[in-house]
């Protein structure tokens, strides 16, 4: 079965000098993938009619489909559709259902007052050559078309509108006009060992794969995902071959494995808490409740996550989490002693299972020749034991808390593991 391609244009200038991130792209790719569908190549223009132009020339040669975002706004430097009009050869022509609903949204949806402004007006026209895709969520229609058997769909780049058209317009358009093999995924999620080691530990199970199965080592803060991919004609079919290789790399890398799901520890984490009926709660210095913001970015992690004290300052170590002054004298607010107390005050104060706890020096500057900076202490407990551990980083700032809140993450769930 022909393996079906796509490329993915994303067109603005604010993209390339940085002023905007592409999560358009990401999405668009993921969602394709989940139809059977490989992203070849993702291409982004800026506002430039001779770069769009080659870009579509050159992605339609190579690829099936070709989807392009932004450029479909109201104003002047919004060029998208008269170019697309000279390149696939028609015209711009007012379409009278586009114009009721941009009427409608803004009369009775965004409830503007006064006749629709002419540049809103320009949104219902379009290439009198292309299929128009109704955008429900917002005011430029998505519009499709073909030239030389390719199939080509400009979407606005407005992330939410894009995502409406992709889901309930695009894909649905795609999977009747092509017949995809199926692309599966099984993913290893790893903490605690670098690629190298991973690599060194797999050596001899990666060459011996066979050719329809890849391995990709995809590295992140503090944790390493293992992914095998494979296409095949039926998802039956890829299984069956896929699982006893996914299989055996989980035995290999079993130490440090965390799921064989592709999610995040505190998917992991929230998991287990919801298994075990109980509740947890942070106490975070370092990492001003980055971590208690990673827990509840999980829908439905109000079942267990009872909420953070954020004790930045050692009065409020001392004040909210009970902290002795004269541990914080003594030992430092990044310390041992202190971290433990931090969780035996979060546990009385907010009457949780387990608590987790981290007090650390993140950087630039505020470290010492016996606390460098990168030094953190974190401890998970409950009500009979707490455990701690230190840690001894060496990067910048913001990759200093990623790690931290991923490592002391992973340190609670081998806690609840082994202490139920």
């Amino acid at each position: 079965m022909k393996q079906i391609t796509a490329s993915i244009i994303t067109i603005g200038d604010e993209l390339l000098i940085g002023q905007t991130i592409d999560t358009n792209s990401a999405f668009i790719a993921q969602e394709l993938n989940k139809i059977g569908v490989w992203v070849k190549r993702r291409v982004a223009v800026g506002d430039n009619e001779s770069d769009i132009w080659q870009a579509l020339d050159d992605e339609g040669k190579i690829t099936d489909i070709i989807i392009i975002t932004g450029g479909l706004g109201p104003t002047a430097d919004d060029i998208t559709k008269p170019l697309l009009c000279k390149y696939f050869g028609g015209k711009l022509i007012l379409n009278h259902e586009v114009l009721a609903h941009v009427t409608y949204l803004f009369e009775k949806v965004y409830r503007r007052p006064g006749p629709l402004m002419e540049a809103n007006k320009k949104q219902a026209e379009v290439p009198d050559v292309c299929t128009v895709l109704h955008n429900a969520r917002g005011t430029a229609p998505g519009m499709m078309f073909h030239k030389d058997g390719k199939v080509f769909f400009s979407l606005p780049g407005v992330p939410h509108e894009m995502k409406g058209l992709i889901l309930n317009e695009v894909l649905p358009v795609i999977q009747n006009q092509f017949k995809m093999p199926a692309i599966l995924h099984r993913t290893a999620f790893t903490v605690g060992a670098g690629e190298t080691m991973l690599a060194e530990m797999l050596k001899e199970f990666e060459p011996a794969l066979p050719a329809s199965i890849k391995l990709a080592y995809l590295p992140s803060y503090g944790m390493v995902k293992l992914r095998l991919t494979t296409i095949a004609v039926t998802n039956e079919a890829g299984e069956k071959e896929i699982e006893p290789y996914f299989e055996k790399l989980q035995e290999l890398v079993m130490e440090y494995l965390v799921t064989n799901k592709d999610e995040g520890l505190e998917n992991v984490v929230g998991d287990i808490l919801k298994q075990k009926a109980k509740t947890m709660c942070t106490a975070e210095s370092c990492t001003g409740g980055y971590i208690a913001h990673r827990i509840t970015s999980v829908p439905g992690s109000s079942a267990y996550f009872l909420g953070s004290i954020i004790s930045y300052a050692n009065s409020v170590k001392e004040n909210l989490l009970h902290v002795s002054p004269h541990t914080l004298s003594i030992k430092g607010a990044v310390s041992r002693e202190t971290v433990t107390e931090m969780v035996a005050g979060a546990l009385y104060k907010l009457k949780t299972d387990y608590a987790l706890a981290v007090s650390g020096i993140m950087g630039p500057g505020g470290g010492s020749e016996e606390k460098p900076v990168g030094t953190v202490w974190i401890a998970a407990g409950n009500k009979e034991k707490t455990e701690t551990t230190r840690l001894n980083l060496r990067f910048d700032r913001n990759r200093n808390i990623e790690m931290t809140a991923t490592y002391a993450l992973n340190f609670l769930r081998k806690f609840i593991l082994n202490n139920p």
